[in-house]
Parts: C-alpha cells; structure tokens; sequence
C-alpha cells in the first residue's frame, strides 16, 4: 500500500514502488529488435542536430564581435546566448528523444548510466559510437554551409583558455559533468516519479537547465565540454593542433564526473551498497 503525503492541505496517495531489475551487461535478445536501431539512429539524428545548432551559434556570435567586421563589441548573443543554445537544445532533444532511446546525446551520460547497471553494453557502445558519428555529421555540415567562417572562428571546439592550467580544466570538465550527470540520475529516477506523483517533473527541463549552468560557469575556462562527442566532432571537423592537444580533457574528465556521478546517487543517496550487502534497507 503506498503512504499518504499530505501536501497544501491536501493528501495525496503514493505510488507503490519497485526498484527495476538492473540491466544485462549483455543482452542478445535486444539485438534481434528494431527498437535497439531505432533508439540508435535516434542519438545519432539527436546528436547531429545538437551539434548543428549550438556550432553555428557560436560561430556566429564570434563573428558578430570580431572587431574587423563589426565594432559592437556587446553585438550577438553573448555567452548567455551559447549557454542558452546548448541548454536549450538539449531540453528539446531530450524531450523528443526520451521515449525512444532515453535522450542521452552524450556519451558520458551513457557511460554513468551503464555503470549504475540502466543499459547494456552494446547498448552503451552503439549509442556512443552513434553519438560521435552524430557530432562529425553535425560539425561537417556546419562547415560545409560556412567553410571560411567555420575556419577562421575556431570551429566550435574545446580549447582550454589562456592562463589556466590542464589540473584546472581537467577539474572543471569533472564538477561540469557531475553535476549534468548527477541531475539525469535525479530527473529520470523511478523512485521521485512513484514517491512525489503528486508533484509533475518534466525531466528534459531540470537537464537542460543543468547543461545552461554549467555552460555559464565554465565556457571562460575550456568552452565547456561536458560531452565527449561534441568535443570530439568539432576537434575533428576543425583539425588544428591546439583542439587535439587538449582532447583528452573532454574525455577523460567527464567520464570521471559521470562516474562519480553514477556512485554518488546509486550507492550513497539510493543506498545501493547498504542493499546489495543485505545489512538494512534505506528508507530515503
């Protein structure tokens, strides 16, 4: 029987909860269904479109601010508007894609999402490598549509800014995709949607707003990663030294913040530990 939670003077009535089985670290039988390729093609079209927009804003706001074309040095959308661009993208993609491959977009979230045992590993690979091939096809078009432009303004990709040091943008790639991760695990947790019925949470909006933040925070320090395959197809697409040098910062700290990410929620604030050992049962 669920509990009775009074909320404004009105009692509302839980859901009875059941914490799902954990995926299969392999699972043949999903191989054999359509809607294992249709959530693949998804995160690749998702990831495509994620890349296309946000690039061409940030394309386009340095060249609105380039003092050789223009002398409004406050023209364009500002790092508001990017942050904006790639919260907001994410917010729709997420909402779109959800139902059909759970709207990941970025491999660090399926990384922690695969370490708190919610997808497969193939499922997990295949999404990553739709992902990565999503933001090369993403970049490419952009630079396809506006080479010289595309060229001369750095591509979109990750570079880590002047006078900070690698620990420093290692160290803001890390926090950037905890905190994105931490919020996917809070916003899509079966739990909060069966305790809290009575309060309506659409998870794409808390993500998005997740990605907004820590684009505002940490885009002066490496131009916020926080998604390897966004990193990596921009890197690609722009081929100079300086994306490559720092590349392995977009991988290697978020998936370390996913990581922490995935533990913190699972073992700690879901007692996964304390259950799996059988000492007690949390009652969060």
């Amino acid at each position: 029987m669920g509990k009775d939670v009074e909320v404004g003077g009105h009692e509302y009535r839980a859901k009875d909860y059941q914490d799902p089985p954990p995926a299969d670290l392999f699972d043949a039988e999903e191989l054999t269904k359509w809607s294992f390729y249709r959530a693949i093609i998804a995160e690749f079209i998702a990831t495509l479109l994620f890349l296309y927009i946000t690039v061409l804003t940030v394309i386009g706001y340095k060249s609105q601010t380039d003092p050789a074309h223009s002398a409004d040095q406050c023209g364009g959308v500002g790092i508001l508007g990017i942050a904006w661009a790639f919260g907001g993208m994410i917010f729709v993609l997420v909402y779109c894609t959800a139902g059909i491959s759970g709207g990941h977009i970025n491999p660090a979230v399926t990384f922690g999402l695969f370490l708190a045992r919610k997808v497969t590993l193939p499922r997990a690979f295949m999404y990553i490598v739709a992902q990565c091939l999503g933001a090369l096809c993403g970049c490419g078009l952009v630079k396809a549509f506006q080479k010289t432009y595309y060229n001369t303004y750095g591509g979109g990709a990750n570079e880590l800014a002047d006078g900070y040091s690698k620990g420093t943008g290692l160290g803001a790639e890390i926090i950037g995709t905890f905190v994105l991760v931490y919020t996917v695990f809070s916003a899509t947790d079966p739990k909060r949607n069966a305790r809290d019925s009575h309060v309506p949470v659409l998870a794409p909006l808390p993500i998005g707003f997740a990605v907004f933040m820590v684009h505002l925070a940490t885009i002066p320090i490496t131009g916020t990663g926080i998604n390897p395959a966004r990193s990596f197809g921009a890197a690609v697409m722009y081929g100079k030294d300086k994306a490559w040098d720092d590349q392995w910062l977009f991988w290697v700290g978020p998936m370390i913040g996913a990581a922490i990410a995935a533990f913190y929620h699972q073992y700690v604030l879901r007692a996964g530990a304390v259950k799996a050992l059988g000492s007690f049962r949390s009652n969060a």
